[in-house]
């Protein structure tokens, strides 16, 4: 059974009414990691692609970023917190294990108490999950969803793991979803999974079944851990099927599509795509270069910066393709306006 694409019903399109997004002003550079990793610079180009990302300071935590891309948002689509829905997060870096990043946000932005708000885990593909989770909401119930893709990775990165060290920025990205004119707006979504041993990428301690402890800490277990290698070999096997089924589903032929928004899981895993899912077409946005991975921040931080840049306007249609720990897959096809 193939997995199934939500599409907005008839007469209740939902879309994009506003867009903002948030990166800290810290910037890390590679010269700043690559003695302490044991590595080179030019190593860490040549593997990654990426020359600096960002990180937050000593007082900063999750909800920070995601209130500062909410009011950007909420600004731009020029809605106020007390009309929305519904605010949720996509993020795997918490600032606590409870209350929510959702909740905290709705604090900071003084939502009225009738808006509902949780976080999505599903690790770098977090926002293209809350989106489809959220479009799906307000096309049965109406109204207006703030939806935020945070996370502050530079909090769970081991500086001498050469592998992670270099990937991982902070940042934060979020979209006003609402009713808008038929023809433009979310055209589908789709989640899915590929589900995978743990090794392959996590944090393996701070949770219930390795609570924080001396031991876990000693170990290092708090840190991001990934196998790059056989992520690599999962994002080269399923994405392209997954991809074609997708748009197939919705409709669409790729070489359609007028813009593709990928995670950025590192420079040279973007720059991949076109060959790997062979169009010439779709012009490819990437910020990892600059930014790094900011994991479920990555789509809409790329997004945003594309939109305000020029370099997506009214009436395009924009591919959007995460994947995460897990793992996670997410989907959106939108027509911009």
């Amino acid at each position: 059974m193939s997995p199934t694409t939500t599409s907005a019903p008839s007469g209740s399109r939902i879309g994009v009414l506003g867009i903002g997004s948030y990166l800290p002003s810290q910037v890390i550079t590679n010269d700043m990691l690559a003695d302490r990793a044991g590595v080179t610079e030019e190593w860490i180009v040549r593997k990654t692609g990426i020359v600096a990302r960002r990180a937050v300071k000593p007082d900063e935590a999750t909800s920070d970023l995601a209130v500062y891309a909410a009011r950007a948002a909420l600004e731009d689509a020029g809605i106020s917190p007390s009309q929305l829905s519904l605010v949720v997060v996509g993020t795997a870096t918490p600032d606590m294990a409870g209350p929510s990043v959702a909740s905290l946000t709705a604090l900071a932005l003084e939502c009225p108490t009738t808006t509902g708000t949780f976080d999505i885990q599903a690790a770098c593909a977090g926002f293209l999950t809350a989106v489809d989770m959220a479009s799906t909401y307000l096309s049965v119930r109406g109204g207006y969803a703030l939806v935020i893709g945070a996370d502050t990775y530079s909090r769970f990165r081991n500086h001498e793991d050469r592998r992670t060290t270099a990937l991982w920025g902070d940042g934060a990205g979020a979209v006003v979803l609402g009713p808008v004119d038929d023809g433009s707006g979310l055209l589908a979504t789709r989640i899915t999974s590929f589900p995978v041993d743990t090794e392959v990428g996590g944090i393996p301690a701070g949770g219930s079944r390795l609570p924080a402890s001396h031991e876990t800490v000693d170990a290092g277990l708090h840190f991001v851990r990934m196998n790059g290698r056989r992520i690599m070999e999962i994002f080269q096997e399923h994405i392209p099927p997954m991809t074609k089924a997708f748009l197939d589903d919705a409709g669409q032929e790729l070489e359609d599509v007028d813009h593709v928004v990928p995670h950025q899981g590192n420079q040279r895993m973007v720059e991949s795509l076109p060959e790997l899912l062979g169009f010439t077409r779709p012009r490819l946005h990437a910020s990892a270069h600059d930014f790094g991975n900011t994991g479920s921040a990555s789509i809409p931080v790329t997004l945003d910066r594309a939109v305000r840049q020029g370099r997506i306007r009214s009436g395009e249609s924009v591919l959007m393709v995460s994947i995460g720990a897990g793992m996670t897959f997410g989907f959106a096809l939108l027509r911009w306006k």
